[in-house]
């Protein structure tokens, strides 16, 4: 195929893609690919948008899957939320403030806060970090030295992602407290790993961008509605609005060239026809569609492994809690989000209850499960003793994200296949950020820019502001 010539005259109006996979990164490739006047299909097997990211309904509760955060510093995600118009649903906090539980202590002086001053970096941690009660003053000065030498580290060593975060947390003298009360604190919400199982790589690009670039990077934003009203209904709305033909409960089955160089895609009772094609889905789907020689060693996709999130569900008959959200130390429990008003409960209070990294319970049973962490969420909350729990169930996503391992950089693919007109995207593919809505979209900017370049057509300018940003 010789696409990379032709200029965006009246023929190039007519050029069609084809994108595989309605989560984040295809949604996001689709925008923007209509948003530089192509012709564009987008293929999802499920009933819904959203991929990972997604609501259901429980009786009268519109349920999310799984509690999702971004920072400041997504600024690609960000992108994507002013370009569905849905910023305003999903604020950011004014300035990071994250109180911090730890169950070892007595009660009345367990509350710990990582926060930040208006202060340039890295001052604007250091008054939260003189002051953190969960490490010694020891830990806390090494914290510091520790911070440091990540900040000088260069993140376009491939040797650091041979490394494990664990081994150099050690190497530059961090305590098992330390690693626990601060660095996995941030790290296993983050990354999806433990410092130990984590890629150097990917814990530095976290660390440095997120708590070590600008002072407000590491502030937090969530959804204050349930995710399929972001990633469902206003991202189909914004398709529709860019004139995307969207296909739902369409699973692609082929996926080859034909001998003019065109691409043939095909779904049950449908040939479809393309200049170009994103496959916008997990690793191992990617895989299986992939046509010969398109990537000189494609089982390295099946040599990404994944990791689970767990999410516990439980709703009170009266408030427990009376802040957004927290974390624990000295518990199971990790961040604890309050998710009342966005469900749509009338009366008590839902909690969702976020577990990363969960290998060990992602197939424990329910009442396993409801045993081990109700009398937790006592522990941590005086008023959850009294109350009655009106419901607790789970959601588990086995493979909610690629594992940071190290060594899993040399995996990762980039958007550009070996086969002109076929391109990969997906939290998975070399965004440099570990799997996060953020790499998600990031992955489909990437896979649209790659597009647009090969066919000539001039790229979108809105769309590669967040870059600038960045």
């Amino acid at each position: 195929m010789t696409h990379g010539t032709r200029s965006a005259g009246p023929a190039a109006q007519a050029r069609h893609a084809v994108v595989v996979g309605g989560g984040l990164a295809g949604v996001t490739t689709a925008l923007a690919l209509a948003d530089a006047g192509m012709r564009v299909t987008l293929l999802e097997g499920r009933p819904r948008l959203g991929g990972l990211a997604f609501s259901f309904r429980r009786g009268d509760l519109t349920v999310d899957n799984g509690q999702h955060v971004y920072l400041r510093c997504c600024t690609a995600y960000r992108w994507f939320l002013d370009r569905i118009e849905g910023a305003a649903l999903a604020p950011l906090q004014d300035r990071l403030d994250v109180p911090v539980l730890d169950l070892a202590r007595p009660e009345g002086r367990r509350l710990g806060r990582l926060r930040r001053d208006a202060l340039p970096v890295p001052l604007h941690l250091g008054r939260s970090l003189a002051t953190y009660p969960h490490l010694s003053l020891a830990d806390r000065a090494r914290v510091g030295r520790a911070a440091l030498a990540l900040k000088g580290l260069d993140l376009a060593d491939p040797a650091l992602d041979t490394q494990d975060f664990g081994s150099w947390l050690a190497a530059h003298g961090q305590s098992a407290r330390a690693v626990e009360a601060l660095w996995d604190l941030v790290g296993v919400a983050t990354l999806n790993a433990v410092a130990g199982d984590a890629s150097l790589a990917l814990a530095a690009m976290v660390f440095k961008t997120g708590l070590l670039s600008d002072p407000g990077a590491a502030d937090i934003g969530w959804a204050r509605v349930p995710l399929g009203d972001l990633h469902d209904r206003l991202a189909r709305k914004a398709l529709d609005s860019a004139g995307v033909r969207t296909e739902l409960r369409t699973r692609v089955t082929s996926v080859s060239l034909d001998e003019d160089g065109q691409w043939t895609v095909e779904v049950p009772g449908e040939t479809l026809r393309a200049d170009a094609v994103v496959l916008a889905v997990p690793q191992r789907e990617a895989h299986d569609l992939l046509p010969a020689g398109a990537l000189d060693a494609p089982e390295r996709l099946l040599e990404i492994g994944t990791a689970p999130i767990l999410n516990l569900h439980v709703v009170y008959d009266r408030k427990v809690l009376g802040r957004p959200f927290f974390t624990a130390l000295g518990s199971p429990v990790q961040w604890v989000f309050d998710r009342t008003e966005a469900s749509g409960l009338r009366e008590g209070q839902y909690l969702a209850v976020s577990q990363s990294a969960a290998q060990d319970e992602i197939d424990a049973p329910v009442a396993v499960l409801r045993e081990r962490y109700l009398p937790e969420l006592e522990r941590l909350l005086p008023p959850a003793r009294g109350a009655e729990v009106r419901d607790f169930f789970v959601t588990r996503e086995r493979t909610a994200t690629f594992a940071p391992a190290p060594g899993v950089g040399r995996l990762r693919p980039g958007a550009r296949t070996k086969a002109s007109g076929l391109y990969l995207a997906g939290a998975w593919t070399a965004t440099g950020w570990p799997a996060t809505m953020e790499s998600a979209v990031r992955s489909g900017v990437s896979a649209a820019d790659a597009v647009l370049g090969a066919l000539g057509r001039p790229r979108p300018q809105a769309l590669f502001e967040f870059e600038e940003a960045a």
